[in-house]
């Protein structure tokens, strides 16, 4: 057996598509969408995510058409803002960690009316308003019907990690008024 210094089965880098190269390169959040209760909970993390505001606001996210959640929204779920706590649960909900008993089992999950939530975290309620082929995604978008939020680093995902995203104390932003 030998150590390899990189990935021995690795696409070469001229060969890799330049459009995800270049969406590596966006800092993106690390989300947990998840939908059910019971035996019938169903959860994916996400990484392509967008919060678009208005009357009311809808949150976008693109899901694998293969997952379980992406065949089974039902009529209502969750999406939540992992931590830099949550590492090894991104890594369980994205199919690259093992997790005997299921992901469910991988953290202390609480079953809201809108569907299983991380206590301590930011998350929205979300009523399930559309789903469509988008790419190799499945894009979904859910109204926002309930928002809960935590003062908690997010965890962030660019070019192949994580990390955390530090915000900025609500006191260190100078406010200036006209």
């Amino acid at each position: 057996m030998s150590i390899h210094r990189t990935h021995p089965f690795a696409t070469p880098a001229a060969s890799r598509d330049a459009a995800r190269r270049f969406r590596g390169r966006l800092v993106s959040p690390v989300t947990l969408w998840a939908a059910g209760e019971g035996r019938e909970r169903r959860g994916l993390t996400v990484s392509s995510v967008l919060v678009a505001l208005g009357e009311p606001a809808r949150v976008v996210g693109l899901l694998d058409p293969d997952s379980e959640l992406a065949s089974g929204l039902g009529e209502r779920g969750t999406v939540t803002i992992l931590t830099r706590a949550d590492q090894h649960l991104a890594d369980v909900f994205a199919g690259l960690a093992p997790s005997p008993g299921g992901p469910f089992r991988a953290a202390p999950f609480e079953q809201d009316a809108w569907g299983p939530v991380l206590p301590g975290r930011s998350w929205v309620g979300i009523a399930w308003e559309s789903a469509r082929e988008l790419g190799w995604s499945t894009e979904v978008v859910g109204v926002i019907k309930h928002v809960h939020l935590a003062e908690a680093d997010a965890l962030t995902h660019v070019r192949g990690a994580t990390g955390a995203s530090r915000a900025p104390s609500r006191e260190a932003i100078p406010l200036t008024t006209s």
